[in-house]
């Protein structure tokens, strides 16, 4: 037996403490915890044809931080492998008027994610983007940025260990969770001035909360919502809490697919902003907001398609509406698993499952959508985002990303088809079949 901590505990510690650290600075999160909570016992009292998993409903959250450097990118790709959490999925949200590229930290096995699924969008400023910055501009913020360490020592070294040897030990994983949540903390008090601050919000708000802090604050820390526009109307209407106008992803549907996101509005909040004579002089700035996420099924290449095509129409008649035909359509991506007791039989899977044999579950989509992102973001800015005339917007790419990250991203179709193979083998595995 290892005498390592298992990557998922620590995730799961560290989750559990960056939600009680994000709760105690913004209190809102608090409710909107509350009410989700609720709607989700509700909902699940009500669903006849699944059982909904309120254990794992109920622990999941999805973080999401800006870093300025590829260095920053490279080490806190180093810090999330410790606990078990991988580069998912590339998104480019400059194509929205954002300076960032993004991927997603998380587990990459079903069995991981049952354990804890805890995700982290991380996105990475395009300095170099003409775009958004011109020479002069891009030059202050490299500088600016040069300047700071987002990591304790303690955490660098933990990582380090960690590498070295293989794992973390209990007392090592305990420090480890204490020392890289303070890479996460507010801080209300800004790194630059108030001028440098204001130049780079007229770019973009996503740029000054990026450049003038500390380090990447977590910015939101999504739970998991089973029934979104419930959630929305109790917010609004029973709490009275101001929400963004429109709940993103595609529409409400009776099989769900991919992800809706909502949130409600980005506190304005005082800082104390640092001037040349030693003085302090105050502002605000507005990056913290409470997000609400709702899964729905992964969509195949096919059925991603269609989804992308509905999206350009605003027309999303043209996805079915219900599982089985999904399923035989080879639009989304399912589970496999053997009815306990059933009787084996040599016949194809879809025999199987017209029989009652097989039972076809829905795999959850577990990524993200680059326009619900960008959405979700551009929602909640104070200013309009400045874009300057270029011919191109830099060698920005998934290979650029990569770069950053000193490793490769994986590819979500390639999971997901990985674990639906695998789940039909392991079905016929348990009829006793070849």
């Amino acid at each position: 037996m290892s005498r390592f901590v298992p990557p998922s505990q620590i995730r799961a510690a560290f989750a559990r403490a960056m939600s009680a650290m994000y709760q105690q600075e913004v209190p809102l999160y608090g409710t909107m915890l509350r009410v989700v909570a609720a709607v989700n016992q509700d909902t699940a009292a009500t669903m006849q044809d699944e059982v909904a998993d309120l254990d794992r409903v109920g622990s999941e959250r999805h973080g999401a931080i800006r870093l300025g450097l590829p260095e920053e990118m490279t080490a806190m790709a180093r810090l999330f492998a410790v606990m078990d959490m991988h580069p998912v999925g590339y998104y480019d949200l400059s194509v929205r008027d954002l300076p960032v590229h993004s991927t997603a930290f998380r587990p990459l096995t079903r069995q991981s994610l049952a354990e804890n699924p805890f995700r982290v969008f991380t996105s990475l400023l395009q300095i170099d983007n003409p775009k958004f910055f011109d020479d002069e501009t891009r030059r202050a913020v490299r500088e600016h940025l040069e300047q700071r360490q987002i990591f304790t020592d303690g955490a660098l070294a933990l990582v380090a260990q960690h590498h070295q040897d293989g794992g973390l030990v209990e007392g090592d994983a305990e420090t480890f969770v204490a020392e890289a949540l303070e890479t996460f903390r507010w801080h209300s008090e800004a790194t630059a001035s108030l001028a440098f601050y204001e130049k780079l919000a007229a770019i973009s708000d996503l740029a000054a909360d990026v450049v003038c802090f500390r380090g990447p604050h977590i910015n939101h820390l999504t739970p998991r919502v089973l029934d979104m526009d419930e959630l929305y109307r109790r917010m609004k209407e029973e709490e009275g809490i101001a929400m963004i106008d429109a709940i993103q992803g595609p529409p409400r549907r009776q099989a769900p697919i991919l992800l809706r996101q909502t949130s409600f509005r980005a506190l304005d909040e005082a800082i104390a902003f640092p001037e040349a004579d030693g003085g302090l002089r105050e502002g605000t700035h507005r990056a913290r907001f409470g997000e609400i996420e709702a899964r729905g099924i992964a969509l195949t290449p096919a059925g991603r398609a269609l989804y992308d095509a509905a999206l350009a129409s605003g027309d999303f008649s043209g996805i079915p509406d219900d599982y089985e035909t999904l399923r035989t359509e080879g639009l989304a991506y399912f589970l496999y698993e053997a009815v306990p007791g059933a009787a084996a039989e040599d016949a194809p899977m879809e025999a199987l499952v017209a029989a009652g044999k097989v039972r076809a579950i829905p795999m959850t989509y577990e990524d993200f959508l680059p326009v619900s992102a960008a959405g979700i973001f551009m929602s909640n800015l104070k200013h309009a985002t400045g874009m300057r005339e270029a011919e191109d917007g830099g060698q920005y790419d998934q290979q650029a990303l990569e770069a950053a990250l000193g490793t490769a991203i994986f590819d979500p179709f390639t999971l997901y088809d990985a674990e639906q193979a695998q789940s039909i083998a392991e079905a016929w595995q348990a009829l006793g079949l070849r």
